[in-house]
Order: C-alpha cells, then sequence, then structure tokens
C-alpha cells in the first residue's frame, strides 16, 4: 500500500539543520576581493631572521569590484598563491583563507592607536585570499558549504594566528587581538573549482552547523596560553 504525503504549496519547507537557533545572514553576501602572494622574507634585512622566516602573508589584490579579472581555482586554491608553510595556510583542507571586510575598520583603528601612525590596510594585508561581506564567523559553521558564483566550498576550520601576523601588522599585539576579538577569519576546502571574480553573490549551505567559527574562537582563547602570541 502506498502511502502519499502531501504538502500543501503556502507551506514553506525549511532543512532539519537551519533552526531558529542558527538562522542564515539575513544581508546580501558577496566576494569583493581576491589576492594571492609568493613566499618572501619575513623581516627586513636588517633582522638576525631575515633569511630563516620565510612567508606569503603579505597578499595583493587580483580581482577586485573595480577590475573583476577572473582567478583560477584549483583544489590547491589559487594559481600564482604561495605558501611558506602548509601546517598553518595551503593544502587541500586550508586551501583558501576567508576574511570579512567588515573586521577592517577594526585593525586600522587598532593599529593607529598602537603604532602612533595612520594605518589604512588593503585587502589581502591580513593574509587572506577571499575578502567578503556579509557574513561574520558567529554567522558560518565548520561544515557549511559555501557557494560562490559558480564555484562551491567547505567550511574547515578558524584562522590561528602566531608570531608572523605580528611581524605583518607591524605589532606585537597583532596576534594577541586576532583571538581575543574573534576576527579571525575561516579557511576553506575547494569542493568545486573553476575560475571565479570579485562581485561574485554568496549562498551558504548549511550542514549540521554544531560548532560555529565564533565558537571555535572562543575554545581557543580559552585552551591557549597567549604568552607565545606576543613572541
Amino acid at each position: 500500500m502506498q502511502i502519499l504525503l502531501c504538502i500543501s504549496l503556502n507551506t514553506k519547507v525549511t532543512p532539519a539543520a537551519v533552526t531558529n537557533k542558527h538562522p542564515l545572514p539575513p544581508n546580501p553576501m558577496r566576494l569583493l576581493s581576491i589576492s594571492a602572494g609568493k613566499v618572501a622574507p619575513l623581516f627586513g634585512d636588517h633582522h638576525p631572521d631575515y633569511k630563516s622566516v620565510a612567508s606569503a602573508i603579505r597578499k595583493k589584490v587580483v580581482s577586485d569590484l573595480e577590475h573583476p579579472t577572473p582567478v583560477e581555482i584549483t583544489a590547491l586554491g589559487l594559481k600564482g598563491d604561495e605558501q611558506a608553510d602548509l601546517s598553518v595556510h595551503g593544502g587541500i583542507e586550508k586551501a583558501i583563507y576567508v576574511y570579512p571586510a567588515e573586521h577592517y575598520a577594526f585593525w586600522n583603528e587598532l593599529l593607529t592607536r598602537e603604532t602612533k601612525q595612520p594605518v589604512h590596510l588593503e585587502h589581502g594585508a591580513i593574509g587572506e585570499n577571499f575578502t567578503i561581506e556579509g557574513l561574520l564567523e558567529t554567522e558560518v559553521f565548520v561544515g557549511d558549504r559555501l557557494r560562490i558564483g559558480e564555484l562551491e566550498f567547505s567550511v574547515v576550520k578558524l584562522r590561528e594566528p602566531c608570531f608572523k601576523f605580528n611581524a605583518a601588522m607591524r605589532y606585537k599585539g597583532a596576534a594577541k587581538a586576532m583571538l581575543q576579538s574573534g576576527f579571525s577569519g575561516w579557511y576553506l576546502r575547494v569542493l568545486k573549482s573553476g575560475t571565479l571574480s570579485a562581485g561574485a553573490s554568496i549562498t551558504v549551505i548549511p550542514g549540521s552547523r554544531s560548532t560555529s567559527i565564533a565558537e571555535q574562537n572562543q575554545k581557543l582563547l580559552n585552551n591557549r596560553n597567549q604568552k607565545d602570541l606576543w613572541e
């Protein structure tokens, strides 16, 4: 015997994973810029570790709203982007680093105050590949999928700052400030590769929504000895 389940056309069907506790972001989300970088010495040539410490944290914009140049995205990230330490950024599980543009005001104000000189960071300065708007750490969860343009990505984990971030920001408290503020950004795994340009819209496809990036940040803050962030 067949049992037919009828649903009214006026009934709004909500995915089981999306509850009132974890609603999807209400604002439009889009990719503002794409940035890439090359491995280079992290410190100036006056520093004793000039030759021994390398990084590609200083990214430069290669596609933005004014010049939305198509960029090839592979399973390992942006074509032409480099990483010095694959345990921190790079590889399949951390192919793309995403950062919300909304946090740039925080960094500009903090660094201007602490360094006693005007600071206006450009996109990519935090080390991110994708600078986005409309989606924050409190609204994205491990296991969520992000559809950006025609491509698709999976949210893996938060970014954990280290001394290299301090050096890039020229402020020894930058890594600690990232941890304490929760403004970490997050890493993506590439599920569908292809080409992508700035201006692409972002759609969140919810996963189990059990752990947000903000919750990961809080757990790290509670458990980590922050002394090492100053070194």
